[in-house]
């Protein structure tokens, strides 16, 4: 469920069909057009101690028109000749989407003045969502997702989430809502997807926030940039190191010093690791070093890219605190 649609039938009062996105003109005449979280059950439905701020996704999509979702060779009753709109932002659907699906998955979605004590703030970017009402009504969606903890900043999740689908376009006739409730179907599969490789990944890592069995499997059509390491298991026993025979010729080599520990009070220091290391890190495109890095910033969010021969690149953004120390470990794809 994203929103509620109001729309006219000849002979008939105005009507409104639950599940459907909202029409701006409703929406200006005073018609309830949205439903907010409070009145969306989540609370009823929370059933994990984790609570989550979902930020409005960015739409990157090249469409000019924001919403605008493709283009029509048939005449759909509702909407432009030609054209697939509907009546609010695509950036604005899909948040409302994923907030849902959190909410269902039983997370608490916090929003206004008590989304500040959230555990994870949840963004993403929308590189395409396409819905062309052709020969077959075809729908492509590619939504990346960021999870982050709230208090440091750190990045703990983020992936790439694509659906790719087509229906025969006359099975359900050419009208509005027919075209809406197929958007909106594979919007609920694409953020469930989503969430449930978030989830996942989580509970690997801090089971003790969850009251299922810990799995760190993503769903298929989603590519985890980033994720938590799962909880370590218990040391074991530490045996005494064996002494070291000189050898004739060599040189002992002294053992390697452990760093000094961070003290400065108007810098924040960010470690990063990656796994293949010897990546190449880059702060507000300056390079900085190969990783494993360990470098004072200036606080405040950086951009950072990191870089491998033959590993795709990851692009993020870092909070670095006061005297305070971000930690980052990313796992490279090729």
């Amino acid at each position: 469920m994203l929103v509620v649609l109001m729309f006219t039938v000849s002979g008939c009062s105005s009507v409104s069909v639950d599940g459907l996105l909202g029409d701006e003109n409703a929406a200006q005449d005073g018609a309830t057009t949205t439903k907010s979280a409070e009145s969306s059950g989540n609370a009823a439905q929370a059933k994990y101690a984790i609570t989550v701020r979902i930020n409005k996704y960015v739409d990157q999509r090249k469409a000019g028109n924001p919403r605008l979702l493709g283009r029509s060779e048939t005449y759909i009753r509702g909407m432009p000749r030609h054209q697939v709109v509907i009546d609010q932002e695509v950036a604005t659907a899909v948040t409302n989407n994923i907030k849902e699906r959190f909410g269902a998955a039983g997370y608490q979605v916090l929003e206004g003045g008590a989304a500040v004590n959230a555990t994870f703030d949840v963004s993403g970017v929308i590189k395409e969502l396409s819905l062309n009402v052709l020969e077959r009504d075809e729908i492509n969606i590619v939504i990346e997702t960021t999870v982050k903890d709230a208090v440091t900043g750190r990045t703990v999740w983020s992936g790439l989430v694509t659906e790719k689908n087509d229906r025969f376009a006359g099975v359900s006739g050419n009208n509005k809502s027919d075209v809406v409730d197929y958007l909106n179907e594979q919007l609920n599969v694409a953020s469930g997807k989503a969430v449930d490789a978030i989830t996942a990944s989580l509970m690997a890592a801090q089971p003790e926030l969850f009251n299922q069995t810990p799995s760190a499997k993503a769903p298929p059509g989603v590519t985890v940039y980033t994720a938590p390491a799962a909880v370590a298991p218990a040391p074991m026993p530490v045996q005494a190191a064996p002494v070291a025979r000189p050898v004739y010729g060599v040189q002992p080599s002294a053992p390697a010093a452990a760093p000094a520990p961070f003290t400065s009070t108007t810098s924040g220091l960010l470690v990063l690791t990656t796994t293949p290391p010897r990546a190449k890190v880059y702060l507000d495109q300056v390079y900085y070093g190969l990783t494993p890095l360990r470098v004072e910033v200036d606080p405040g969010v950086h951009a950072i890219s990191v870089k491998l021969e033959g590993y795709k690149m990851i692009t993020d953004n870092v909070s670095l605190r006061k005297g305070g120390v971000t930690e980052m470990e990313l796992n490279l794809e090729r």
